[in-house]
């Protein structure tokens, strides 16, 4: 009977670990795919690789309550969690005539690893008139390590008229080479997103915990600088994200006087493993067009803080970053967000950009929380009202 007990009480966290995975969710792929079919999204660009505001017709989105971000993200949410039982119809969707249905469908199949979606894919890649459906199609085929598609990546790579599909080829080729696809972590966090949370922190807000991984795996809890340090979270978009690298120049020159402070930094993306330690220099080095240099010597040697992986952007979703808010280089990305939490636990400073370059520099960051300002607003910041 002991025996029996020591069992089960075994087998009980197993269980409990795949609860989610192992759900029925009554989710009509149909429904999905006409919510976003049919939904008036802010629009893209000329050459489709950035979002335009609506109202002012610039780069970003002005609006922080708009919703085209939440959308997106409980749609490829849904389209993951019907999973292989209805793998089919989310292949269907890559042929429909919405762009968004295609890109988000795209986005699921990545996610899932979904090999009978290969083919398909790969005819985006060579015929989709949209750059950021060829670019989510890359980025797919590189999460499904399909190893079948390196020569057509390779000749995209080439080939293909934008240089963000390109670099998309040539982080994918790297994925696919060395199997780093999809993990199962970034397969769990799509699927336990939960839209109650979103938007729900603010300034003067309990900062909630948190439990999330850095990019060589260890994990950090935000409740371990209780009563200890301030702690800064800073939301950065993707390894070809120029302004992200500046923003990474500078808290390297900075380390001492944030260690001075008593501050805890932390930068944040919402990607998985292998996408986050890219940004970092830890794993391939891809060309950039907007420096000549290698980042992998100096941010190997230099970078003293911890770059943590926000999968699908559940903690960015409650501070406002809005995973999937806007495009920027044909992939859609959150909004550039700074928090600041003091030592209580207190979020004195939530910080929502409206475009890429609207939020405070590092400077500006750690002079808040030496004087006690907090009345951030950036000049070139992105009004409705303008």
């Amino acid at each position: 009977m002991l025996l029996l007990l020591i069992s089960v009480i075994m087998i009980l966290p197993i269980n409990s670990q795949n609860k989610t995975e192992n759900k029925i969710y009554d989710i009509n792929v149909p429904d999905v795919i006409e919510r976003v079919r049919t939904h008036d999204f802010n629009p893209l660009n000329e050459d489709n690789s950035m979002t335009l505001d609506r109202s002012l017709n610039v780069a970003g989105i002005a609006d922080l309550n708009n919703n085209d971000w939440q959308v997106r993200l409980l749609a490829v949410r849904d389209l993951v969690r019907v999973g292989d039982n209805n793998v089919k119809e989310v292949i269907a969707g890559l042929t429909d005539k919405s762009a968004h249905v295609r890109q988000v469908c795209a986005m699921a199949l990545g996610i899932l690893r979904s090999k009978d979606a290969i083919s398909s894919l790969e005819q985006l890649v060579r015929q989709d008139e949209n750059t950021m459906v060829r670019s989510q199609a890359v980025i797919a085929l590189g999460q499904i390590e399909a190893g079948s598609s390196l020569a057509l990546l390779h000749e995209t790579l080439k080939t293909d008229p934008s240089r963000d599909v390109q670099h998309q080829c040539d982080l994918a080729i790297y994925q696919i080479e060395k199997q780093l696809g999809t993990t199962d972590k970034q397969l769990s966090a799509f699927l336990a997103l939960d839209e109650s949370t979103f938007n729900s922190v603010y300034s003067g807000s309990l900062a909630p915990e948190f439990r999330l991984d850095d990019t060589d795996g260890n994990e950090w809890k935000l409740s371990q600088f209780r009563n200890e340090k301030w702690v800064v979270l800073i939301w950065v978009f993707a390894d070809w994200c120029p302004v992200c690298h500046g923003e990474f120049q500078d808290l390297m020159e900075m380390q001492d006087e944030f260690d001075n402070a008593g501050v805890q930094v932390f930068t944040l993306e919402m990607h998985d493993r292998y996408q986050g330690r890219v940004m970092v220099g830890k794993e391939l080095d891809p060309s950039y067009w907007f420096s000549k240099k290698s980042f992998h010597e100096a941010y190997t040697e230099r970078i003293w803080w911890p770059h943590l992986l926000d999968r699908a952007g559940a903690i960015g979703a409650m501070y406002g970053a809005d995973p999937l808010a806007f495009a920027v280089h044909a992939e859609y990305i959150n909004r550039p967000t700074t928090v600041i939490i003091d030592k209580e636990g207190i979020v004195r400073l939530n910080y929502q950009g409206t475009f890429w370059g609207d939020r405070p520099t590092i400077e500006q960051t750690l002079k808040m929380i030496e004087t006690g300002d907090f009345s951030f607003e950036h000049p070139q910041r992105l009004s409705v009202n303008n």
